[in-house]
């Protein structure tokens, strides 16, 4: 075993785990994530922080949830004062390398083409760098979708993707820093739209049509009405769609065997110039492909979107084949990283280590993970502007708390495509009470900005009094800034035991 500390993170974008060969969808074509799953870990209920891009990422990269981070919609920045995992492993002498897709720079879908802080400005490599290198009239056409013979018809051939492009530098870190240690990001915007594949891939998935099971027959009955609002304005013609509900998009699917292709370049040179290096691979959220009759993601949290693939492959560490079933959250990624290179967990973060769950992957415990949904972008107004979601799943059950409207409980084990709301069946009221109450716990100990008495005391649970927390809590030490002082006394302050004394 190797002494040198290396660790590969690897991601995509608009991938759900039912879009992954290994996931029981072994039509799709994706043998070399298949391939990295035989050979480590399988994670089979892995699920985001948000089902929405800039605040997933933001939270994968600072081990923060969006309502501490400030990222809590696309091209809402981080906090000034928020540090990303690059800035901790850089100011640690630690070699980082980004490559693709970041959206945190808070300016357009693309960035600005500008490294920030803890990244190595010769490997990073945004959407705006990619888009500045490409020929007129390539950049237009890299941004619209088109048909196969189109593609050809252009000589959009493989070195003209941004995935390529990203391999390519990725290769080229593995092979220049074989010898110390780092931290590599490999993150991929497919296969995200427009879900651009070059040949052969643009010729797959013709006549393919994917079986998004009996969600596609959901009414919506007892559902929020903003899922009602949501499903109007995708109705209509939906040429995605075939009578019988299956989602028909040959160019996602081709961007999506695509995407595979180009990560097994990648795993590739990790074998040969890093072959005991952690792998970890995931996406940020998945699509919705008119189940529940909706499309794209936004503010819900069904598994279409919250479910993501998670594999993880560290050779002398994970048994090959192994099988985690426990509930596993993005938050979890930047304390593992930590971790993994011997630096301290700051209190500040909000997960907690996986390093020595992945030795022991059966022995992983069933706890509660939280995820969360604020508004789907600051500069347009769609999905609805604001729409506060907090939502807890343990396993099994999970609930969903949508501010503004009717909540939602699913048993997912006797109920998997959540098509029955149970947060008014009495059968359920033990379930729902525990879990809500560790939703208002999760906002109290994260300090929610969102958070007040209209999340605490719903419709079917509303009792006479309100007690209100009054508790002055500064910010957790994240090893950046000068302590907090207390308001009355201005002196440090301590610790969390002292949150409600003043």
């Amino acid at each position: 075993m190797s002494e040198k500390k290396q660790f590969v993170f690897i991601m995509t974008d608009t991938q759900g785990a039912n879009c992954v060969g290994c996931y029981g969808r072994p039509e799709l074509r994706t043998p070399n994530l298949d391939r990295m799953a035989a050979q480590g870990a399988r994670f089979d209920r892995a699920y985001t922080t948000s089902p929405v891009c800039t605040p997933a990422r933001g939270a994968i990269f600072t081990g923060t949830f969006p309502h501490t981070n400030g990222a809590w919609a696309n091209e809402q920045p981080l906090g000034f004062n928020i540090k990303t995992v690059g800035e901790r492993l850089t100011d640690q002498g630690i070699h980082t390398g980004y490559m693709g897709k970041w959206h945190l720079a808070a300016l357009d879908y693309f960035d600005s083409g500008q490294c920030p802080p803890g990244w190595d400005p010769e490997y990073w490599y945004d959407g705006r760098t990619y888009l500045d290198e490409l020929p007129d009239p390539l950049r237009k056409f890299s941004r619209q979708s088109h048909t196969a013979d189109e593609i050809r018809e252009m000589g959009f051939t493989e070195e003209y993707t941004y995935a390529h492009r990203c391999s390519d530098r990725a290769l080229d870190f593995l092979e220049k820093n074989a010898d110390e240690d780092f931290f590599l990001v490999v993150s991929y915007d497919e296969p995200h739209g427009p879900s651009i594949a070059p040949p052969p891939f643009c010729d797959y998935f013709e006549d393919f049509e994917f079986d998004v099971g009996p969600a596609t027959e959901d009414t919506l009955e007892d559902k929020p009405a903003h899922q009602h609002h949501w499903a109007a304005m995708s109705a209509g013609d939906r040429p995605h769609q075939t009578e019988d509900g299956n989602y028909v998009n040959q160019r996602y699917f081709a961007c999506n065997s695509f995407v595979d292709y180009e990560i097994g370049r990648v795993l590739k040179a990790v074998e040969q110039h890093a072959p005991d290096a952690l792998v970890v691979y995931t996406s940020d959220h998945g699509d919705m492909m008119y189940a529940h009759q909706l499309t794209a993601k936004g503010p819900a949290m069904y598994e279409e979107i919250t479910h993501i693939p998670f594999i993880v492959r560290w050779p002398g560490e994970i048994p090959e084949g192994t099988v985690g079933d426990a509930p596993l959250s993005h938050i979890d990624i930047t304390p593992t990283v930590l971790d993994f290179f011997g630096l301290e967990r700051p209190p500040f973060l909000q997960g907690k280590s996986l390093l020595h769950s992945f030795r022991d992957i059966p022995s992983m415990k069933e706890d509660v993970i939280f995820m969360e949904f604020n508004r789907f972008n600051t500069h347009i107004d769609g999905m609805g502007g604001l729409k506060p979601v907090r939502c807890a799943f343990d396993g099994r059950y999970k609930l969903v708390v949508n501010l503004q409207y009717t909540d939602e409980l699913y048993d997912l084990e006797t109920d998997p495509h959540e098509m029955n709301n149970l947060i008014q069946s009495e059968d359920h009221v033990e379930i729902r009470d525990r879990l809500h109450q560790q939703i208002i716990e999760w906002m109290y100990h994260t300090r929610d900005p969102f958070r007040g008495p209209e999340w605490e005391y719903r419709y079917w649970d509303s009792p006479e009094d309100l007690e209100w927390r009054v508790g002055r809590r500064p910010r957790p030490d994240d090893g950046y800034q000068k302590p907090p002082l207390w308001y009355g006394t201005a002196e440090p302050y301590k610790g969390e035991e002292e949150d409600l004394k003043e």
